[in-house]
């Protein structure tokens, strides 16, 4: 367990000094080795279904969306879906192309009574490079961890 709680310690750290409502804020492939290391621990993936279905998945991951596409309206219907397949008892590390709707659900599931939230940083895509694009600085994808096309 040492290896968890230095990364969560870590993440911790990084949430208070960038004041985040929520526990704590995991870099990808921390996450990762969370995901490995820590059975019940649940990696929810907020992407909309046109991102997962084009872009990739990660195997494993509870996957409710936080918008719908196209318009990426709110789901009405995201917090119904979480308490349905994520207890809120579980370490819960969510997910999106960069981090920011991902931000809003650790934040949502925090106040709904998630006491164990974090957000991934840089999400799947990444962030932005000078030429405005993604899958190049950082994310899931880029550093290599596990995930597929449909």
């Amino acid at each position: 367990m040492g290896k968890i709680t230095e990364i969560l310690g870590v993440a911790q750290s990084r949430a208070k000094d960038m004041n985040l409502p929520y526990e704590g804020a995991l870099m990808p492939d921390e996450a990762c080795a969370i995901l490995q290391s820590a059975p019940g621990a649940k990696l929810v993936d907020v992407r909309s279904r046109a991102e997962l279905d084009f872009v990739g998945r990660i195997p494993g991951a509870v996957e409710i969306e936080w918008a719908t596409y196209p318009g990426m309206k709110p789901n009405p219907h995201f917090l119904a879906a979480l308490e349905q397949q994520v207890d809120k008892e579980a370490l819960v590390l969510f997910i999106c192309r960069s981090g920011a709707r991902s931000h809003f659900a650790a934040n949502v599931a925090t106040q709904a009574g998630y006491g164990d939230c974090y957000n991934v940083l840089a999400g799947f895509e990444g962030d932005l490079n000078a030429e405005k694009h993604r899958n190049t600085a950082n994310g899931w994808r880029v550093l290599g961890l596990p995930w597929e096309q449909s």
